[in-house]
């Protein structure tokens, strides 16, 4: 075997070794390349997982990504906005989204926010943000990522080592046509690699940091409360009377400009209408 056909069957061994480890999801190939198994998840009770040793790893090693969403309703939705920053960024978070309304409609405004807070730290700065006002939702829920990110680290290091021996091999390189084949397989796995580089960061920065949707509104956007006894109900009924008249009040307001100029019109039709008839009295009687 010639020196240019042993380099092309080792790019060929290398090529297909990647294109095992992939199809794979990063477990070991049928020819046994030493690519690290990803942990298997044990089904039920707190079993953990199991790694390539087969021991069982504990719980607080598992990779989880936590997302969440939060409504308040508060009496100043924009300054209970300001306030979730300053608590977000305290516990080291940071605020990927805001957008905040002006007052409108005889509403005090609303504030939509896309919070990152530290996993560690989210019950706690949920609990700070349920200070704001009145918490009337919060949900999370958490999905698991423990194999993918054994499944990422298993393909990256299974990209390195290809790329290391095929860097290994430009020093029996005997043609152009050789150097030309390496480089060009040396920059397909390159691209390979950062992609799965850039799924990591991806994917560590979503379970260090949870995601929590806050959405901050005024009472008057809130949804009327039913009441739920007889003091409940006694406050629900005299809050609706005293917004009644507060309304009519309201409208008397806006209508009595109104009445006093009509009121005027018509006396004035009245007196221009009685003098006429006085004047043809008159006329008749001579």
């Amino acid at each position: 075997m010639t020196r240019s056909t042993f380099l092309g069957s080792a790019v060929l061994a290398a090529t297909l070794l990647l294109a095992g480890c992939s199809a794979g999801g990063g477990s070991a190939t049928d020819q046994g390349a030493s690519a690290p198994q990803a942990p298997e998840v044990v089904e039920g009770g707190d079993a953990g997982v199991v790694d390539g040793d087969g021991a069982v790893s504990p719980d607080e090693a598992r990779d989880v990504i936590v997302t969440g969403s939060m409504t308040v309703t508060a009496e100043d939705p924009l300054a209970a906005s300001s306030d979730a920053v300053r608590l977000v960024e305290a516990a080291g978070g940071r605020v990927d989204a805001r957008t905040e309304y002006a007052p409108a409609n005889g509403d005090a405004g609303s504030a939509t926010l896309t919070l990152r807070i530290p996993a560690e730290k989210l019950q706690d700065v949920l609990d700070d943000l349920a200070e704001l006002g009145r918490a009337d939702e919060i949900s999370t829920s958490t999905s698991d990522v423990t194999v993918l990110v054994a499944d990422l680290d298993s393909r990256i290091a299974t990209q390195r080592g290809i790329i290391d021996r095929l860097n290994g091999m430009f020093g029996q390189a005997a043609t152009i046509e050789d150097l030309i084949t390496l480089e060009t397989t040396i920059a397909e796995h390159q691209a390979t690699l950062e992609d799965l580089e850039a799924q990591q960061r991806s994917v560590d920065d979503q379970v260090a940091l949870s995601t929590l949707s806050l959405y901050l509104r005024s009472e008057a956007e809130a949804p009327v409360q039913e009441p739920m006894d007889f003091l409940s109900g006694l406050a629900a009924g005299w809050g609706a009377f005293v917004a009644f008249f507060s309304g009519l009040l309201v409208a008397l307001g806006v209508l009595l400009p109104w009445l006093v100029a009509a009121a005027l019109i018509s006396a004035a039709i009245v007196l221009i209408v009685r003098g006429n008839r006085r004047r043809k009295a008159a006329k008749a009687a001579v």
